[in-house]
């Protein structure tokens, strides 16, 4: 009884504070005086019955707390951190494991938090970073849903989100300017900019809503389950977000029929959201798995679509790469995504500009890839693309005609075609630059201190016209110290730099090289094969070895060293080089002894980051184990550890059929712990 008294309290408040936006604000009332006094008289003998009333109630807020003149910083001693987020039901499923969880809403809004002591509403926080929020406790007469006071007198701390509701942001968004005088592009940025504000007053129009998510302190030692906690702050009158709290381990279908269960509720009952979250429901197991710098282990976020963002682009710019291949950035108006000002943002091949159209002027969508890669999601102003406006016709670099080259491949049985704009000239600047850059390059040579900047005056000067020049730049000795930035002491470490480059591996030897599709994981196959004897490889080439032979290695890797050593300035840089270099002794990879493990003699490819390894040192772990590190997915591949961020590899082994492991399952499967 006491419940649904609570609920009619917070229907009435709601009510009741819409009226009075309509009497005040938009000078449309949808009550009679005689009606809205009714519902007045009724909240007030509810609250004195209950002794529980809302921050906003009308019967409370006649006044608002005084106005702030900043925000002041509140540390929060449990770190609000968010979660990892997938795009994909079947890693939500392989996520979810054999654990009761449960699925809940993922608002669209702005995380906040609420202290209570001794029943009392003592802060209210904005998340921030994480570590330091934002105190926004003079706005909670202008938020609704949150309580004033509860009937749980030891410390309670509530974690939700504070959002507006889609038909409310409708009504609001053709009358409120952001910071920067233009309209609010989503609810989100308007509840965002809402919480914030200095004066409640302004925060009060805005028909923001709070809705509990998390109990992050108390209630622990009664309620051992999160579903069961979440209960118990309903009954103290917080509105609960949405959840399913599962009682066996879910199927693809159950994970499936719960996201458009959850989806559906919330189109009805007009709440934001863009995603689901699933979280596993026993409090205990889910902090035992501890987290991240970045998120907490024990949930995972499913989201429907990246964030996007409105802008303008106003420019392309073209730049050669090492291979020759012209790329295309988007230069565009700066736009803050998840904390970063984004501008910038590559726009692929000529295919990718020409499918969307894109011409300077038009207003682009944008988002943040897996939350990493800025990309260009849509054109909104179609119907007025010119090749010829777009596409340079020489080099932006070394102004020879530019080249459209087009390659052909089947994707999910369909023929693809895509086109690339190239420049041909082998002398092109910034080609050679790019080049230099790769062969100093950590994978590569190793030549520490030798930078794009530096390699690029070098070039300039006339000094570096091979590879092999790199390691007489000691001719060029009294010019450099003279150069700005150098002096006898950076000198000195530079030139010890490149001498202590010339002791080097086969892998490394091989990828500075830049043969096509050759970089560090491929050079690692093929040195383990020739067991690091250049010369046995050379022999190999020479006598038309069968490249696909090797793990991971397909007709076009195979093509690609073929035609590279069919080169005759090629083999001129391959031989003088190795001259210059001294290839260290082959140590082949300790490989496990326990013919158990069932990794031995499979293939294994890592997509997203693996805690707390590189990728070079999870490659290093793959192989330790007898297996092989492949670096793409197809059909030879046995295994898929899938970190944070995965990438497109996630969904072409998904499509493949290919078993998928979490870093968690691949450490315990090679016989360690998490």
């Amino acid at each position: 009884m006491e419940h649904s008294k609570q609920q009619r309290i917070r229907e009435l408040t709601d009510r009741l504070n819409r009226c009075r936006y309509e009497y005040y604000n938009l000078n449309a009332p949808s009550l009679t005086d005689a009606e809205y006094d009714a519902l007045f008289d009724e909240l007030s003998v509810l609250e004195k019955e209950t002794g529980f009333n809302l921050t906003n109630s009308p019967t409370q807020t006649v006044g608002c707390y005084p106005a702030v003149s900043t925000l002041e910083k509140t540390t929060h001693k449990i770190p609000l951190l968010s979660l990892d987020k997938t795009k994909s039901s079947t890693e939500l499923l392989r996520f979810a494991g054999e654990q009761m969880v449960m699925l809940m809403l993922k608002l669209d809004g702005l995380t906040v938090k609420l202290t209570y002591e001794k029943g009392l509403l003592m802060e209210a926080a904005t998340r921030g970073d994480g570590d330091t929020g934002e105190n926004i406790t003079h706005n909670v007469m202008g938020i609704s849903g949150i309580p004033d006071k509860i009937s749980y007198k030891e410390r309670l701390v509530v974690t939700g989100e504070a959002f507006i509701r889609p038909s409310d942001f409708e009504a609001l968004k053709d009358t409120l300017r952001d910071g920067n005088g233009e309209p609010y592009k989503n609810g989100r940025n308007l509840a965002a900019g809402s919480v914030r504000l200095l004066d409640c007053g302004a925060c009060k129009d805005r028909c923001v809503t709070f809705m509990a998510f998390n109990v992050l302190e108390g209630l622990t030692e009664e309620y051992p389950w999160k579903s069961q906690r979440l209960r118990a702050i309903e009954q103290l009158g917080f509105p609960v977000c949405k959840y399913l709290a599962s009682k066996q381990a879910l199927t693809q279908f159950d994970m499936d029929a719960g996201i458009r269960h959850l989806r559906k509720y919330a189109q009805e009952n007009d709440i934001p959201i863009d995603g689901i979250v699933v979280t596993y429901n026993d409090a205990a197991y889910a902090k035992s798995c501890g987290r991240t710098g970045h998120h907490y282990k024990d949930g995972l976020a499913f989201k429907f679509e990246d964030d996007t963002y409105e802008t303008v682009l106003r420019s392309i710019e073209w730049t050669p790469s090492r291979t020759g291949e012209i790329t295309p950035v988007a230069v565009f108006d700066t736009v803050e995504i998840d904390g970063c000002a984004v501008s910038r943002a590559s726009l692929h091949n000529l295919s990718f500009i020409e499918n969307l159209e894109l011409m300077p002027g038009c207003r682009i969508k944008v988002s943040k890839r897996n939350q990493i890669i800025p990309h260009v999601e849509e054109n909104l102003d179609r119907d007025c693309y010119a090749r010829e406006k777009v596409v340079p016709a020489r080099c932006p670099c070394c102004g020879q005609p530019t080249r459209i080259h087009t390659t052909k491949n089947t994707v999910n049985g369909e023929e693809k075609v895509t086109a690339a704009l190239f420049c041909d000239n082998e002398q092109c600047e910034t080609r050679k630059l790019r080049k230099f850059v790769h062969f100093a390059s950590q994978k590569a040579m190793n030549i520490v201190g030798l930078s794009e900047a530096i390699l690029e005056k070098f070039i300039g000067k006339g000094w570096l016209h091979s590879y092999m020049d790199i390691f007489f730049l000691d001719k060029h000795r009294s010019e450099i110290v003279q150069m700005e930035g150098f002096g006898v002491r950076s000198w000195q470490n530079l030139w010890d730099a490149i001498q202590h480059s010339r002791i080097t591996t086969f892998e490394q030897y091989l990828t500075a090289m830049d043969i096509p599709m050759v970089g560090s994981t491929a050079s690692r196959a093929i040195c383990q094969r020739f067991r690091g004897n250049l010369s046995e490889f050379e022999t190999a080439v020479c006598m038309g070895f069968d490249f696909t032979q090797l793990p991971d290695f397909g007709e076009t890797l195979h093509r690609n060293i073929c035609q590279w050593f069919r080169s005759e300035e090629n083999w001129t840089i391959w031989t003088e080089l190795r001259r210059l270099v001294c290839i260290k002794t082959y140590q082949p990879p300790a490989a496990s002894t326990d013919m158990s493990n069932p990794f031995v003699g499979k293939t294994i490819v890592v997509t997203g980051k693996v805690e707390p390894y590189t990728r070079d040192g999870i490659n290093e772990k793959i192989e330790s184990l007898g297996a092989h590190a492949g670096s793409s997915v197809s059909s030879k591949t046995d295994y898929l550890i899938c970190g944070e961020n995965a990438g497109s590899k996630l969904a072409k082994a998904q499509e493949l059929g290919i078993k998928i492991l979490s870093p968690d399952e691949f450490f315990r499967m090679a016989g360690e712990g998490a």
